[in-house]
C-alpha cells in the first residue's frame, strides 16, 4: 500500500490523471459553451471558436428554455419522477435488507434467493406485460407507473447490496443493543442506519442517476403530459432537427442536475465504494 501511495503521489502520475480529467470533461465544456451560442453562430463554426470570439456567449438561450413551457413542464416531471423513485427504493430496500440479514423468519433464504434471481431478468422483458397491466389499472402514461416500474426493477439489486452490507456489520453490535432493552425498530433506526449511511447514499447517487438519465422505460410508460426532460429533448431532434439553441441548454440542465448531485454527496459515495477493502 505505502508504495502505491508513493506512486500516486508523484508528479507525473498526477499531471496525467489531471491530463485525463481534462479529457473527460471537453464534451461536458463544448456542451456548455454549445449552450450559450446562437443557432446562427453554432452553424457557421464549432464551439471552440467562441474562445477567439467571446461575443458570441450569453444567456439567451437559457431563458427561452425557461420562457418553453414544455421544457420546463418535462424538468419537473424528471424531478417527480427521480426523487419519489429514489426514495422508495432506498426505503424499501433498506427495511428488507435488515430483515434479511439479521431477522429469522420462515423462507428468508428462498425469498432472498428469488430476489438475487430477479437481477438477471432485463428490463426489456417487461416493458410489454407491465405496460399492459398498467393499462389495464389506469397507471400507464403516468407519472406513478413510471416511478412504479422504476421502483420494481430498482429493489433487486438495492436489496442485495444492503442485505450484504448489514450482514457485515458485528453481530455482537446488535446483541448488545438488544440486551440494553432495543426492540427491532429502534435498531434499525437509531444503530444500523447511522452506521450503514455511505452505502444508502452510494445506493441513493446510482438509483438516482439510473432513473434521471432513462429515457427507455418513460419513453414507453409517460404520455406527452408526463414525458421527463430525455423524451422531450428526443422529441425536440424528431421534430425540429437542428434546432441546437433549445437542445444545448437542455441537455446540459439534463446533465448539471445529477453532477451537483454526485458532487454533493462524494464523499458518502467514496466511503460507500471503500466500505470493506480495508479492514
Amino acid at each position: 500500500m505505502t508504495a502505491v501511495r508513493r506512486c500516486l503521489s508523484s508528479g507525473l502520475v498526477q499531471a496525467f490523471l489531471v491530463l485525463v480529467g481534462l479529457i473527460w470533461l471537453t464534451p461536458l465544456a463544448g456542451l456548455f459553451l454549445s449552450s450559450l451560442r446562437s443557432s446562427e453562430d453554432t452553424a457557421e463554426g464549432g464551439w471552440w471558436t467562441s474562445f477567439a470570439h467571446p461575443g458570441q456567449l450569453s444567456f439567451d438561450n437559457y431563458s427561452a428554455l425557461l420562457r418553453n413551457t414544455g421544457m420546463t413542464h418535462a424538468f419537473w416531471n424528471t424531478v417527480l419522477i427521480s426523487v419519489p423513485t429514489t426514495v422508495l427504493v432506498v426505503v424499501i430496500a433498506a427495511l428488507a435488507g435488515y430483515a434479511f440479514a439479521w431477522l429469522d423468519f420462515r423462507g428468508r433464504d428462498a425469498v432472498f434467493l428469488v430476489v438475487v434471481a430477479l437481477l438477471v431478468v432485463p428490463v426489456q422483458i417487461g416493458l410489454l406485460p407491465v405496460a399492459k397491466l398498467f393499462g389495464q389499472v389506469g397507471l400507464f402514461g403516468s407519472i406513478p407507473g413510471v416511478v412504479l416500474f422504476h421502483v420494481a426493477y430498482g429493489l433487486p439489486f438495492a436489496v442485495f447490496l444492503l442485505r450484504n452490507y448489514f450482514a457485515e456489520m458485528p453481530k455482537e453490535m446488535l446483541e448488545a443493543a438488544r440486551m440494553d432493552g432495543g426492540g427491532e425498530w429502534r435498531i434499525f433506526y437509531q444503530l444500523v442506519l447511522p452506521v450503514a449511511r455511505p452505502a444508502i447514499a452510494s445506493l441513493a447517487i446510482f438509483q438516482f442517476l439510473w432513473v434521471w438519465n432513462d429515457m427507455l422505460v418513460a419513453l414507453l410508460f409517460a404520455d406527452s403530459d408526463s414525458q421527463p426532460l430525455t423524451v422531450a429533448l428526443q422529441s425536440q431532434i424528431r421534430q425540429f432537427g437542428s434546432n441546437i439553441d433549445v437542445l444545448a441548454p437542455g441537455a446540459f440542465l439534463s446533465l448539471i442536475v445529477p453532477l451537483v448531485v454526485f458532487f454533493a454527496f462524494q464523499k458518502h459515495f467514496v466511503q460507500g465504494v471503500m466500505a470493506g477493502s480495508v479492514k
